[in-house]
């Protein structure tokens, strides 16, 4: 903090919290651990804390883990009721030769010219990872690929999806087809949390269409470790890669593994990451719901500085070694924060990060309302704020 200009240290505060945690020898011989991934991140679900992470913010290529936007921008349709599993769209030419039968790729295998319910469409992407059903959604919902692909990248705007660029809806190669395994982390995420109606679709083993059977493409559905979800995803480009998720006691985990030569590699590396994490890690709360974090300045204002606060429980996975850790607590928010601020306000982010390289971020809150000070307290925030300004530069 002491290296920040002046301009820079207006818009954050850093607290340091000191915990004890209770920890063996084995576990203390686990902080070193590495993986074998290209490119890889675990992530906890419940709190957003980074447990691991490999070259996690490098694009690549998703292959069919890019899926998963896909189906996030359909649910989002049919939760708005946009969209209903009984509409049925029909498999067009384009589809059924780039993505079907004849293309060679994963396909639902859904006859040219022949209609097909949403409901069928969801259950071929997320089981068999067709081709011709994620390019039939994209012609249905927006009347072409190009166009279904121009609503992809809004939505992972929307998401907060930084390193993410979408040309197709089913994730065949395109140099413009690009997500990093943060990006995943962060999809999976939001699908679990946003549409808990849904997810449960990646969890189911086998789907039934005519005449085909399909086998669930993720292997972790069919290990004891409480798997259930997420992609796969293959071409020579990208490698074989894996988005997953687990639950364990309550506790649930998020992978992303990627750029492996060998689907077998996937697999074990995701499951070596899950049971680390599982077996590393505990959950801490460090602020309850509403209570004050710290204080933003406010410029101009009646009062100096609003209280910030969080709506939910301040949770942060931390690892259970060593004994004594620290976790430094940095609220950021864009300065000069002027008025009039209203009670409710997401004002500043909370940056949290241990001693052991855990981090996470969430929202804070105004917790009072702070209206506009008179004409004098104005002219002095000013005059203080243009000679921080100068002194920063």
């Amino acid at each position: 903090m002491l290296t920040k200009s002046c301009a820079q240290l207006l818009a954050s505060a850093l607290i340091v919290i000191s915990f004890m945690t209770a920890a063996g020898p084995a576990l203390a011989a686990e902080s070193s651990f590495t993986s074998k991934a290209p490119r890889a991140i675990l992530v906890d679900a419940a709190t957003g804390a980074t447990l691991f992470q490999q070259r996690a913010d490098e694009p690549a290529p998703p292959a069919s883990m890019s899926k998963l936007m896909t189906l996030a921008v359909l649910f989002r349709a049919l939760k708005e009721g946009r969209v209903h599993k009984t509409d049925e769209f029909t498999m067009s030419v384009n589809a059924w030769r780039n993505g079907g039968a004849p293309s060679g790729t994963s396909a639902m295998m859904v006859p040219v010219n022949t209609k097909v319910t949403v409901d069928e469409l969801i259950q071929g992407i997320a089981v068999q990872s067709g081709n011709d059903a994620a390019m039939c959604i994209a012609e249905g919902m927006a009347g072409s690929i190009a166009a279904f692909a121009h609503m992809m990248n809004d939505e992972a705007r929307r998401i907060g999806l930084t390193r993410s660029s979408f040309a197709n809806a089913s994730g065949l190669p395109d140099p413009n087809q690009l997500m990093s395994a943060r990006d995943l982390a962060t999809l999976a995420r939001y699908v679990i949390d946003e549409y808990p109606e849904y997810y449960p679709v990646f969890a189911q083993k086998e789907f039934l269409y005519r005449k085909h059977r399909f086998i669930n493409r993720n292997p972790l559905l069919f290990l004891n470790i409480g798997a259930d979800g997420l992609k796969t995803g293959h071409t020579v480009a990208s490698g074989y890669g894996l988005v997953g998720s687990a639950v364990q006691d309550g506790k649930r985990l998020i992978v992303v593994v990627s750029g492996f030569e060998k689907a077998d590699q996937r697999k074990e590396e995701a499951v070596k990451l899950l049971s680390w994490g599982f077996n590393s890690f505990n959950s801490v709360r460090l602020f309850d719901a509403g209570e004050v974090i710290g204080k933003a300045r406010v410029w101009g204002g009646k009062v100096w500085y609003v209280p910030l606060a969080s709506n939910n429980d301040v949770m942060f996975t931390v690892p259970k070694y060593p004994a004594n850790q620290k976790i430094s607590a940095e609220i950021v928010y864009k300065a000069p924060l002027k008025p009039p601020v209203k009670k409710g306000d997401q004002v500043a982010t909370l940056k949290l990060s241990s001693s052991t390289s855990a981090s996470a971020e969430l929202p804070l809150y105004a917790t009072e309302d702070v209206q506009k000070g008179g004409i004098v307290r104005e002219g002095v925030d000013s005059l203080v704020l243009m000679a921080l300004r100068r002194l920063a530069f």
